[in-house]
């Protein structure tokens, strides 16, 4: 017997459609990968599991958990079941953490609620259950705030009190998706491991294909609310039926055609660039810590060249592109931009500020929801004080928008009524219409489905053959910076350890680190 069986599965949210008429095992053991877009259905086919579903929604079917059907229990018997037999991983483990708790006590009041042990049993438990997850109490006291702890380390500590009880089935639902990628492997490691020790059952949400190669040993394909394909792993990647499984995997592996930078104009000169932070002091007397978050950084940009930037969370990145914004100040060394001075001794110039733009990794934080996409694309030309007739600036934001891939009527429209992909080409749109000399790709990309990414990509190589486009792409998926730039630099401890082509340093890297951050990003299989 299966130790969670779907049959038939339907769910309806105030009359319309959401899962239709699905069926899916899953054995002890084993990770099942549930894929598709955004609005498939995956994480409400979750939810059912779980029997979280919103108001107004109605449902069908059979969800067996070792037997029992979760949708005939009542809710008291369901609290019995959620987080002691049913675990459950989210993408953001900010969101699942309490700031205002310690670790130890979070995960103790897991085990807490499921298990009738004293404060300081239940603290034993925890302590190692955290020790399980490679968060040993000598490196990691259970007296930390999730504040105090990385990105991977928090989504270590959600593991944890995902596992406390030892569940027989773990959900995780995009568990890998804001992390970089030696912390992405290190992560979905952990879970095939506990998979195997505690011989758990275990339902892997994700859109990224190259996650579900390295995990999974079933896939289910959802679109639409439907399961258009399902089967064994080495089944799905070599024998795909269904379109839309194709287009799924055609999208993953997609590479666009950038033209040829042929000229050797510089554009942006960094030299010698040092960003210090001083720390809180830790005593009263204490000397506050100074650390060195960018250190002796030079680099050159040329005009229509695409430089990605790669590397590990901390390395420095954000400060770096929050310096040649000129958000940051720099206690080293000077930023040019045409040749002319960016930043230097802390001064910046608005004139020279325009000159770069940034598109952000969630467009729709980034956008004051109360306006009109003509106001949010059209802000940064107010802020170069110039007055602009009415109609002109009307004709400027009608081209931008077509620029993108957008219609003239979007721009009376608001931000909610977008799709991701459309929010994102907003976003490039308010970058493009102060016809800025370079622009900063900050994790641009990492949040889109699949086949958004693709168009996103298509786009940004369309836009460097229509404008000669210069820019910076920050990125920690390793394919997309492969396609979409000319050239890398490789940043770790706020230095460049490395940098060249693009095709040169991802193939034949030289250095350890960069051979580190290769090994750790997951591929799809050769033949896809």
């Amino acid at each position: 017997m299966s130790l969670l069986k779907i049959e038939n599965l339907s769910v309806s949210i105030n009359s319309q459609r959401i899962l239709d008429n699905i069926s899916l095992d899953v054995e002890k053991g084993e990770i099942t990968a549930i894929t598709g877009e955004s609005g498939s259905g995956k994480s409400m086919t979750a939810f059912a599991v779980m029997q979280l579903l919103p108001n107004g929604s109605f449902q069908s079917g059979k969800i067996l958990l070792s037997g029992l059907n979760l949708p005939s229990l009542t809710e008291t018997e369901l609290c019995e079941i959620r987080g002691n037999q049913i675990g459950m991983v989210f993408q953001e483990p900010m969101t699942a953490l309490n700031p205002l708790k310690t670790i130890g006590n979070q995960v103790a009041e897991t085990v807490r609620l499921h298990r009738s042990v004293t404060y300081f049993e239940a603290l034993e438990i925890a302590k190692a259950t955290l020790n399980r997850v490679e968060l040993p109490p000598e490196n990691f006291p259970l007296s930390l705030y999730p504040y105090q702890l990385s990105g991977g380390q928090r989504q270590r500590v959600v593991i944890a009190m995902a596992i406390a009880s030892k569940p027989k089935l773990l959900i995780a639902d995009e568990p890998t998706t804001a992390l970089d990628v030696t912390t992405q492997a290190q992560i979905l490691q952990l879970l095939k491991d506990l998979v195997d020790d505690l011989n758990m059952g275990m339902i892997m949400i994700t859109h990224d294909l190259a996650v579900v190669n390295n995990m999974a040993n079933n896939i289910s394909i959802m679109h639409k609310g439907k399961i258009v394909e399902k089967g064994p792993a080495e089944k799905i990647f070599t024998e795909m039926k269904h379109p839309y499984t194709k287009m799924l995997f055609n999208a993953s592996n997609h590479k666009v055609n950038l033209p040829k930078q042929n000229t050797n104009n510089p554009l942006l000169e960094v030299k010698n660039l040092s960003r210090d932070y001083v720390l809180p002091r830790t005593k009263i007397f204490s000397k506050p810590k100074i650390v060195r978050a960018v250190n002796n950084v030079s680099f050159t940009l040329n005009k229509g060249e695409r430089l990605g930037l790669v590397g590990e969370s901390g390395c420095g990145k954000s400060t770096l592109t929050r310096a040649l914004l000129g958000l940051e100040e720099i206690q080293e060394g000077e930023i040019r931009v045409s040749g002319g001075v960016v930043s230097k001794n802390n001064e910046t110039s608005f004139a020279s500020k325009k000159n770069m733009q940034v598109v952000f990794q969630d467009p729709f934080g980034s956008f004051n929801p109360r306006h009109k996409v003509s106001k949010l694309i059209s802000e940064p030309l107010f802020l170069d004080k110039k007055i602009m007739r009415k109609d002109d600036l009307n004709d400027l934001l009608i081209n931008t928008l077509i620029s993108v891939g957008l219609s003239a009527d979007d721009r009376n429209k608001y931000i909610h009524e977008f799709s991701g992909g459309q929010r994102q080409r907003i976003a490039i749109a308010r970058a493009l219409i102060v016809k800025p000399e370079i622009i900063i790709f900050d994790e641009a990309v990492s949040a889109l489905d699949v086949s958004v990414r693709a168009q996103i990509l298509d786009l940004l190589a369309n836009l460097c053959k229509t404008l000669n486009l210069t820019y910076i792409f920050i990125s920690h998926d390793l394919s997309v910076v492969r396609t979409i730039t000319d050239k890398v630099m490789v940043m770790k401890n706020g230095e460049i350890v490395e940098s060249g082509k693009t095709e040169n340093i991802l193939t034949n890297p030289t250095h350890n680190y960069t051979k580190k951050l290769i090994e750790a990003a997951p591929s799809l299989p050769a033949f896809c």
